[in-house]
């Protein structure tokens, strides 16, 4: 890929400039690389179908349902937990995410992809899930197993934190629609996304994962405690408050970056002008 950025006429990015204009410098001036920031792409999807059907999996069902339970909660109260499509955490892993859950007692909406490769016939979620967990949850929690319409959640004004693997477009959709985040990245370049977060924007608390999640079954266990004091932290306290209120003025920034005059919006005409001209010379 580095081979093909320096020979490429420039790099556009999923980002806006307002984001992280330090590092968009620094690839320009330093590395010597032109880059057009022109998003959040996400922020294209203007009806509620489209959100819906990010990944081309959404079912009309499933969105009307699990927004009608985030109806019935307050105004920042739910933590939503999801790790993306390629994550495949053991089991004893999802037991300590549930016992975290389950201690902290706030409500929360967590998505489970089980990778149909590990599973066997017979395995039931009672072997991933602490016995009676889902029962002893009921009135608090709700668990997705497969494909979540994760927009839709993110943009509810019920959920107030995101548990994120710090995949780029996971981060930049928490950011776009103004969430904090706790930060938990899984592999490759998650864990720098994971310093922009929490150490350069100051909207996200880590659970201090350091080692890639492989599914190989001997993968470091974050414990319940640990993930507990970060949802705590994050959900219930004024350490939480400031950073959904930064959270909140980068989400404004975005919108902005998109809107004509804005600084993805004048960089997208600018690439086209350019190339335009380049195409007659």
């Amino acid at each position: 890929m580095a081979e093909s950025e320096g020979k490429s006429y420039g790099v556009i990015v999923n980002s806006f400039r307002e984001l992280e204009p330090n590092y968009a410098d620094f690839y320009r001036d330093e590395l010597g690389r032109r880059n057009w920031a022109i998003g959040p792409v996400s922020l294209s999807n203007r009806r509620s179908e489209e959100k819906a059907g990010r990944g081309g999996r959404g079912t009309g069902e499933s969105s009307s349902d699990c927004l009608k339970w985030l109806e019935s909660k307050e105004p920042d109260s739910v933590i939503y937990i999801c790790f993306g499509s390629l994550a495949d955490f053991a089991d004893s892993q999802l037991k300590e995410i549930a016992a975290a859950l389950e201690s902290w007692g706030g409500s929360f909406i967590w998505v489970v992809r089980k990778d149909p490769r590990t599973e066997s016939e017979s395995e039931s979620e009672e072997e991933w899930l602490p016995v009676g967990f889902e029962d002893r949850t009921a009135e608090k929690g709700l668990i997705i197993r497969g494909w979540a319409p994760q927009i839709l959640i993110l943009e509810h004004e019920a959920v107030g934190g995101f548990v994120t693997h710090c995949g780029w477009n996971s981060t930049l959709e928490g950011i776009t629609v103004g969430k904090a985040m706790v930060t938990w990245p899984v592999a490759a370049e998650q864990f720098y996304n994971e310093k922009l977060v929490t150490a350069v924007l100051g909207i996200g608390l880590p659970v201090e994962a350091e080692k890639w999640v492989r599914g190989t079954g001997d993968d470091e266990v974050i414990m319940a405690e640990g993930i507990e004091i970060a949802v705590r932290r994050l959900m219930d306290g004024d350490e939480g408050k400031e950073m959904r209120r930064k959270a909140k003025e980068l989400r404004e920034m975005a919108r902005m970056a998109i809107e004509e005059g804005g600084s993805s919006h004048s960089s997208l005409s600018d690439l086209i002008d350019e190339l335009k001209q380049r195409s007659h010379v």
